[in-house]
This record gives structure tokens, C-alpha cells and sequence, in this order.
């Protein structure tokens, strides 16, 4: 589905036809090894399912993957997990001689000695002519100026609860809103777990989702559902932002 015109949500990714750039945020390569160390027993297929989510996108031929903050997970060290997926995942996107962006998340502190493996620069942002890509967890003055029109963040995560019944379930989603003069637009994580923040019960850290009740919904689900301003669904529900 189409959120802007232009940028295509596809799954849990982003795609800019005009400019063949595919884009993916939070990845968290490691989680399973994170939790596994912390004595929590998950199986180990989520990295599985990610390489076979990707590689179905890319079938989408890019020239540019943009990763868009937090491709792995740990923040002190570089799990063992970590140097054997990312490094498989980052020979996938770099085939057929596709360019691959990465920018800094809050969890990418040593990134550095994967990226310098596969020849890769680490950037606080990346702009592609009237687009401005970056994390989400800081500002930049450099993304402010005029001729950005387009802003693409991930790291909040965002997921909404909805209810049928008795029955309540979380689903990813995508968020389209404005800070300042820019429009905005919010990535799911791309990892399948878990589902995210809430936007209707949690409160949002990124400085670009301070009021978020203009912004729109696009719930990932076996297509993308438009679901309206969050205000709208506040209004006839018992949610709360």
C-alpha cells in the first residue's frame, strides 16, 4: 500500500520506487542470544524468517538498502550470533552490486568492526535528494534544512492493540505524520518479535513523536490496513495515548 505518494509499505519495509531504495529498520540481529543469555528459551527461527523476508524483497531489484538504525542488537559487544548473521545478511543485500546505507541506531555503538568488514561507512543520517533517512532517537540540525521534504525514522518501534471482542492482539505498524514542514514516516521494527510500542497506551521518546495524535496508522497484518489518525480510533475506543 501506498502511505505517501511514492513510498509503498511493503510487509514490514519501506520502498521508494523512484529512487529503487528499499528500507529496513531495527533489525536486532542477536535478540534470540540476548534473551537466551538472560535464561529466556526462544527458538531460534527469527533470523531464519528474516533472511527469507528479505530475500523475498529483494526481488524488488533495489540499487539502495537503506538499514536504518539498529541492525544488531547488543549494545556492549558483538555476539556471536551477531558476526554470523549480520555478516550473512549484509552479503545478501550487497549482491549484485546493490549500494548498502548504514545508518546509526542507539543500539549500533560497535558496529564498526562488522561494518569494516564488508567495506562499509557508518552514517548519524543519509539524504537522498529530497528524503532525510536517520534512526529517530536524535536530531540532527543537518536534517532541518529546507529542501527535505521527507523524513524516515524508525526506533520507537510502533505497534497498536486491537480489540475484537474480548479478544485484544498487537500489530505493527507504520506511522504518517509531520514534524515541522516535513512529513514524516515511522518504520516497524523488522524484526517478527516483539511487536513494538503501543501508540495507543505507551509513551513515544523519539523528539519526532511528541504529539502523534495527527499521525496516521497503516497496520501491518497480511496486507497493510489503513486505520485513519490515531485521535480518530481514540475517539471511538477506549484507547489512550
Amino acid at each position: 500500500m501506498e502511505i505517501l505518494h511514492g513510498f509503498k509499505a511493503v510487509g514490514k519495509a519501506l520502498w521508494i520506487k523512484n529512487y529503487k531504495t528499499l528500507v529496513l529498520t531495527d533489525l536486532h540481529i542477536g535478540y534470540e542470544e540476548a534473551l537466551a543469555k538472560e535464561g529466556f528459551l526462544v527458538p531460534k527461527i527469527l533470523a531464519k524468517e528474516m533472511k527469507q523476508e528479505i530475500k523475498d524483497l529483494l526481488k524488488l531489484k533495489p540499487k539502495i538498502v537503506v538499514i536504518n538504525g539498529d541492525l544488531k542488537h547488543e549494545f556492549g559487544e558483538i555476539s556471536k550470533q551477531e558476526w554470523f548473521d549480520t555478516l550473512e545478511i549484509l552479503d545478501m543485500l550487497l549482491k549484485d552490486g546493490r549500494r548498502v546505507i548504514l545508518v546509526k541506531g542507539n543500539h549500533d555503538t560497535i558496529l564498526g568492526p562488522i561494518a569494516k568488514k564488508k567495506n562499509l561507512e557508518i552514517v548519524d543520517f543519509y539524504k537522498l535528494k529530497e528524503i532525510c533517512f536517520l534512526h529517530g532517537h536524535k536530531i540532527f540540525l543537518e536534517v532541518l534544512d529546507k529542501k527535505i521534504k521527507v523524513l524516515i525514522t524508525g526506533h520507537e518501534h510502533p505497534a497498536i492493540s486491537l480489540r475484537e471482542g474480548v479478544k485484544q492482539e498487537k500489530f505493527k505498524c507504520f506511522l504518517l505524520g509531520k514534524y515541522k514542514d516535513k512529513k514524516t514516516i515511522i518504520l516497524p521494527s523488522f524484526l517478527n518479535f516483539p511487536e513494538g510500542t503501543d501508540i495507543t497506551k505507551e509513551k513515544m521518546y523519539s523528539p519526532f513523536l511528541r504529539n502523534i495524535s495527527d499521525f496516521e496508522i497503516f497496520v501491518v497484518g497480511d496486507k497493510i490496513y489503513k486505520f485513519g489518525k490515531l485521535k480518530e480510533i481514540e475517539k471511538t475506543s477506549n484507547f489512550k495515548n
